[in-house]
This record gives structure tokens, sequence and C-alpha cells, in this order.
């Protein structure tokens, strides 16, 4: 199992710290944009009216955001939706008004700006509604990670289990304080993505945590460094080629798919991204960093009094 001639032979783990340093650096901006400035929730969260409207010529933004304060319609955002001529309407819960009348009046303060404006869509969220989904997606992805510990832990190693929790608690942090800084909309398809980002993180990571095992019951000479060195050196083409092709799907998703699918995409491209670096830098420091060792992972005799090196 060792590295043949003409196959690659990075020394990943020489850079580890320089790569858990930035991790850790990362992570403290998300976490802090996250306690700051916090996720920019859509409409399934927060509840409300969604509203889209089409105008016959490009509107400005700024004078539409100025008509609907004059006519007192509450607290909105307004945002361009596929074209400079679609406009999409975000207006927080108002009391003693319902969508059907709230649209009303804001398709007749929109005309205004322009005698042909048309209503698209009108979609409603009770707040109960969005803090329900609130608290049911963050249970989802807490008790995710809680049964990702246990699945590892029984199937490799305390330190493994460990090791994979942290990478997958790095990707969702960095993903979700993007998110945080760039004030993206955080919906339902954006949850959906970062669950999808646990799952592929995961597999990822045990595709390199199944090599690492099998070395360090294969190979008789080296350190757990360079162990760990030759395994995500033979599990390089297979992370590289997954996380490509992945990524040209997603950006044809990103770029063709239109805009309410953007902030989905958007999620999966940067989960992949961060994934892949996690695997390799983020799971596999771990195990260093908890001294993981060639007796750790031997396979016991029978007899239990000792181990036994599997190499034929």
């Amino acid at each position: 199992m060792r590295i043949l001639k003409g196959e690659t032979s990075i020394r990943f783990m020489a850079k580890r710290k320089i790569a858990m340093s930035l991790s850790v650096l990362f992570v403290i901006i998300a976490i802090s944009s996250l306690a700051v400035n916090k996720l920019n929730f859509g409409i399934d969260f927060t509840g409300g009216t969604l509203i889209e409207v089409g105008f016959s010529k490009s509107p400005d933004l700024n004078n539409v955001r100025d008509i609907l304060s004059d006519n007192q319609l509450g607290e909105s955002t307004v945002q361009n939706f596929g074209s400079t001529k679609d406009v999409l309407i975000r207006i927080a819960p108002k009391e003693g008004i319902n969508s059907a009348e709230l649209s009303s009046k804001v398709l007749e303060a929109l005309s205004s700006i322009d005698n042909n404006v048309n209503m698209r869509r009108v979609e409603f969220v009770g707040p109960q509604v969005g803090d329900e989904l609130t608290e049911d997606g963050g249970l989802a992805v807490l008790f995710s990670l809680i049964a990702i510990l246990f699945y590892v832990w029984l199937r490799f190693e305390w330190r493994f289990s460990l090791g994979a929790i942290i990478a997958l608690v790095h990707d969702v942090l960095i993903t979700l304080g993007i998110f945080s800084i760039l004030q993206i909309d955080f919906d339902l398809p954006v949850l959906a993505a970062i669950l999808a980002v646990i799952g592929y993180s995961l597999n990822d990571t045990i595709v390199v945590f199944d090599r690492i095992r099998e070395n360090f019951r294969k190979l008789r000479k080296g350190d757990s460094e360079q162990i760990i060195d030759i395994s995500l050196n033979h599990t390089l083409a297979r992370t590289l080629m997954t996380s490509i092709t992945t990524l040209l799907v997603l950006l044809a998703l990103f770029l063709l798919g239109g805009e309410i699918i953007h902030g989905f995409a958007l999620a999966l491209i940067i989960g992949v991204l961060v994934g892949t670096y996690s695997s390799v830098y983020v799971a596999s420091s771990t195990l260093l960093a908890l001294g993981i060792s060639r007796v750790d992972l031997a396979l016991p005799r029978k007899d239990k009094t000792d181990y036994v090196d599997d190499e034929p």
C-alpha cells in the first residue's frame, strides 16, 4: 500500500498547523457574524407575505421601497427576481390585514410607477409556522450530527468519531457564516442544502478514514503522520473527481436554474468546497492531534492478549 512511482506524494500533514489555524480563524469569523449579523431568515422562518410582481419596464428598486413605505405597508424587502422587470417583495406580518388585502394594496401602490404592473404570485406564512420551522430545522441538524457521532464511533474508533464531527461542524459553521456575512436569504431549500452538505462531507470523510485504517494495519514502516499522508494521496484522485463532477452540476444549477434555487445551489457549492478541504485537513489533522497510532487500529487476536498486523 505504499505510494508507487507516478502516484502523488503530497505531504498534506506538514501543512496541517497552517490549515488548522486558517480553519479556526474562519470559524471564529463565522460565529462572530452569526452572533452580530445573524442569518437573514427568509419568509419560511420569519412569517409574512411574499409577493412577486412584474413591471412592463425595469423599475427603480429604491423608488419601489419608498412607495411601500409611504403607503405604510410595513417592513419590507425588495429585490429583483430573475430579470430587472420582475420584483420580489417580502413584507413582515401586519396585524389586522390578510395576505389578499395586503397584495391588493401593494399592487395599487405600485400602479403609480407602472399602470401595467401585474401580480405574479402571493404566498403567506404565519409567524407560528415560521417559529416551528426554525426549531425543527435546528433540531434536524443537531440530531443528524448526534447520529453521525455514534455511527462513526461504532464503525471505527472514538478518535475517528470526534474527527468526523469536528469536520462537519466546521463545514456547517463556515457555510452558515458566509450566508450571514453576505446576508443571503436563509430559507427551507438552503436548510435542505445544509443537511445535504453534512451527508456529502461525511461520505468523503468516511472514504478517507477507511483508507487510513487500512494503511495503519498494513504498513509496517512509517509514523502516524506518514501513514495518513499516504492514505490521503491514495484517495486524492477519487476525492477530486467526486468534488469536481459535483461542482459542475451545482454550477449549472446556480447559473441556469433560476433565482428561486440560487440559495440552495450556493449553499451546496460552498459546502462541497469546504467539505473537501475538511476531509483532508480538519478530520485527518484531528486524528493526529488526538494521538492515533497503529496500536489503536490493530486487529485483536482471538485470545485478546495481543494484536495482529494483517499485512500478508
